[in-house]
């Protein structure tokens, strides 16, 4: 005989919710990352929390510039240096300018799982307004020698006073190469070195073909240094010569009296001819 079935509905489990997520944990002892709900559950953008989440996980020492990201992440760097700024709006990220021995400018990152903490060995600080987030982020000496100090102790001009053309040609990279994301600050600090090329009558076209041709498959640097240097060891073209204006020659005519050539913009008697008409109607 068949074994007996039943038609009853089982029991549902006490506690186990009718909808939503299901966890089901396991007990983690190695390779894991404690995270505050406040950061895994902040409201806004999730690349956000993704890059709050990977750089805990990392030991000390590791560089997270946006170079060192974006690297990691599919996200170019507009995305990813935005996250930043918001972890560091939201204190969980800060960044710190020390100079160096040799007078190179470093910048040193510091991450705090609850807001507002403390780095090793710090002294109490007052509560007050962050200082906004560097446009550039150098990790270690060698990327502060390629840069140079100049580049990072001097603060970048406004865009705002930049040439709105050189600007657009700047801006308009990324269409041919998308590694060439430039920032606001970086555009600005080219657009002097583009316009000089704009004036000297190089066209746009051209310019944005002297930029992107044969460029490496890996930048070393960030790709506004790889612009720079172009533009600056690219000599300008020579100016084209300067017109001379030649005089205005006039052309042959034919005198209606004595058929002889002379130069006049219309036909009619020559000066001889002119001057005989002349006399006889004054002697006349």
């Amino acid at each position: 005989m068949a074994d007996p079935q039943s038609n009853a509905r089982l029991r549902a489990d006490a506690g186990v919710p009718t909808s939503g997520v299901i966890h089901v944990r396991t007990r983690l002892t190695a390779d894991f990352t404690v995270l505050s709900n406040a950061l895994a559950q902040r409201r806004g953008s999730a690349v956000t929390i993704g890059v709050a989440a990977y750089i805990a996980s990392l030991p000390d020492g590791t560089p997270v510039s946006i170079t060192a990201l974006c690297e990691h992440f599919t996200e170019g760097e507009i995305l990813i240096s935005r996250a930043l700024r918001e972890l560091e709006a939201a204190g969980y990220l800060e960044r710190r300018r020390e100079r160096l021995p040799s007078g190179h400018i470093r910048t040193r990152t510091y991450f705090y799982d609850v807001p507002g903490g403390r780095g090793p060995d710090d002294p109490p600080r007052p509560p007050g307004p962050r200082k906004p987030p560097a446009v550039e982020e150098v990790e270690s000496s060698a990327a502060t020698s390629t840069s140079g100090p100049e580049e990072t102790e001097n603060p970048a001009p406004a865009l705002a006073g930049a040439d709105p053309e050189a600007v657009a040609v700047l801006t308009g990279l990324r269409r041919v190469d998308p590694r060439l994301v430039l920032s606001a600050q970086e555009a600005a600090r080219l657009a002097p070195a583009v316009a000089e090329w704009l004036a000297a009558g190089v066209g746009a076209r051209e310019i944005t073909e002297l930029l992107t041709l044969r460029l490496p498959d890996r930048f070393r640097a960030r790709p506004a240094s790889v612009l720079a240097f172009r533009l600056r060891e690219t000599p300008l073209p020579a100016p084209p010569p300067p017109t001379v204006e030649r005089p205005l020659v006039l052309p042959f005519q034919t005198c209606d009296g004595c058929e002889r050539a002379f130069r006049a913009t219309e036909p009619g008697h020559c000066r001889d001819c002119r001057r005989r008409g002349k006399g006889l109607s004054a002697a006349a």
